[in-house]
């Protein structure tokens, strides 16, 4: 039997899983920006992509509590908690799971210099503008027919799609949504 080195790994077949994860965003320069950790190479599931922070959360576990919980857990980082903009499914083949995940407004509380990565999970992060997403989609882009229960070219791209979502939130289309943070 192998060895499971990821929660990402872990059977689940048949099962529903719910996933949160963050826009953590930031104004540099009076330009929003998008904290995106890339996921370790070793991850057998969406292996080397830019993906939003966050996670699985455990069954009985408040959804928003679980968020902030794994990303303490990942990045050593104490986040505040706004609004839920954006919910998409899929199939994780791996796990065996189909997954809902559920995307929050997020904003780091803790000094950006103290994001520490664990090489388990991440192996890097980055800042990213909406334009430079925009020109750049196969960062996000993975091996899409691993993660989708379909295959066409707007299913692959969620997760852009979702990011992109709330970059139109925070730039005024809806601006009492994107404050909201707790």
């Amino acid at each position: 039997m192998s060895k499971i080195s990821h929660d990402s790994e872990t059977p689940a077949d048949g099962k529903q899983v719910i996933s949160a994860v963050a826009f953590i965003h930031r104004s540099m320069n009076n330009k929003f920006e998008v904290f995106l950790p890339k996921r370790a190479k070793t991850k057998k599931f969406l292996p080397d992509v830019f993906e939003m922070p966050g996670g699985h959360i455990d069954f009985g576990e408040d959804i928003i509590v679980g968020l902030k919980r794994e990303i303490m857990e990942e990045f050593g980082m104490t986040v505040r908690i706004g609004d839920p903009f954006a919910c998409f499914t899929y199939i994780n083949k791996v796990k065996g799971s189909h997954s809902i995940e559920v995307i929050y407004f997020g904003q780091f509380i803790d000094e950006l210099e103290n994001i520490t990565i664990n090489p388990d999970d991440h192996s890097e992060f980055g800042w990213f503008s909406r334009d430079f997403l925009t020109s750049n989609k196969e960062l996000m882009r993975a091996n899409a027919e691993a993660a989708s229960v379909n295959t066409d070219e707007d299913d692959q791209d969620r997760e852009l799609n979702a990011i992109l979502k709330g970059f139109d939130l925070l730039e005024g289309q809806n601006p009492n949504t994107a404050s909201a943070v707790n």
